[in-house]
């Protein structure tokens, strides 16, 4: 049902199955641990580093092997601690301009999410619980944990931004404050799908089809997927993307989204978050013009506040300082 039924379906779109499964082949024996030869990894480590050492000068750059994946990290700045997660298809960069304004008054540190960018690959399981937002959330308190952090502040993008949700539901204890850009709880988009819904956000849909259609189609049309208005940035989450096993992630994280994900949200409906919550969203975003955004994340969190933002979806990326003058109000207390 997920995938074209029968050889004649295929055909109707033009693919041959044989060949979309080859294909794909790659992407979906990517594993936990991948079948990657040494050199191939070698080179894969020495651009994750030259990548640190251009979009994050001055930090340190370690692997924090948590009690399920291998998380790339970089660090940097001293203070109080904040944590920065990316979202899709994106990698931690997305928050390079960002996170080295925060540095100057706080330990900063910048994570990829498992599966993403140049943390580990782990093959999705049937129930999706390997990319479940809990699980995912984990893996950054583990993180937290490792730089000796007990409690911090975390601002989530996206994705990312799902992972803080949970992150401070499951983990109260260890969030003083958190943020979340250009995002509506996916609990409440899911039990609210109309044609304006299905049609800006098509491609949660098709993410989540089963393996390996969504990935083979994607790694097919990657400069096109990943596409940016800055070229550098492009540069890097095409780099990504292209190992094998990160596209599989992406997709299971999406897979995780509908099913395990809107399972726990739906027994925590009554619980809100209970730490100071900022919420933004950009103008030309995916947000703007279509919820009340204070309003929805009012229902789940007890102290809400935000604005709209300039530009569109990823606006920490295109619109940085104006970013970082809003969660430096915010981690100063003048917010929330």
């Amino acid at each position: 049902m997920s995938r074209f039924d029968d050889e004649s379906q295929a055909r109707e779109h033009g693919i041959d199955r044989r060949d979309l499964l080859r294909g794909a082949a790659a992407l979906v024996a990517s594993g936990a641990v991948l079948a990657t030869s040494a050199p191939a990894q070698a080179q894969t480590d020495e651009q994750a580093l030259a990548v640190d050492a251009q979009f994050f000068p001055g930090f340190r750059t370690e692997k924090v092997r948590t009690s399920g994946a291998v998380i790339h990290s970089v660090v940097g700045g001293s203070g109080p601690p904040v944590l920065l997660l990316h979202g899709a298809p994106q990698s931690r960069v997305s928050w390079a301009a960002v996170a080295r304004e925060l540095a100057r008054n706080h330990t900063v540190v910048v994570t990829d999410l498992r599966g993403y960018g140049d943390s580990g690959k782990i093959e999705g399981d049937r129930e999706h619980n390997l990319y479940s937002k809990r699980t995912m959330a984990l893996d950054q308190v583990e993180v937290m944990k490792h730089f000796g952090f007990e409690r911090f502040t975390v601002f989530g993008h996206d994705r990312g931004a799902r992972v803080t949700h949970r992150l401070a539901l499951d983990h109260p204890e260890k969030v003083e404050r958190a943020a979340v850009l250009d995002i509506i709880p996916t609990h409440y988009l899911f039990s609210r799908v109309d044609k304006a819904f299905a049609e800006s956000a098509y491609h949660w849909f098709f993410f989540a089809r089963p393996a390996p259609f969504p990935e083979t189609v994607i790694l097919n049309s990657l400069d096109l997927f990943v596409g940016r208005e800055d070229p550098t940035l492009g540069a890097e989450y095409r780099r990504v993307f292209a190992i094998p096993g990160t596209l599989h992630a992406m997709c299971e994280d999406y897979r995780a989204g509908g099913s395990i994900d809107f399972a726990h949200d739906g027994v925590d409906l009554d619980k809100k978050i209970q730490c100071p919550l900022l919420v933004l969203w950009g103008e030309r975003g995916s947000v703007a013009g279509r919820y009340d955004a204070l309003a929805i994340w009012g229902e789940r969190a007890a102290r809400v506040s935000g604005k709209q933002m300039p530009g569109g979806h990823s606006f920490q990326e295109s619109h940085p300082n104006e970013t970082v003058a809003e969660l430096r109000a915010f981690l100063a207390g003048s917010r929330a």
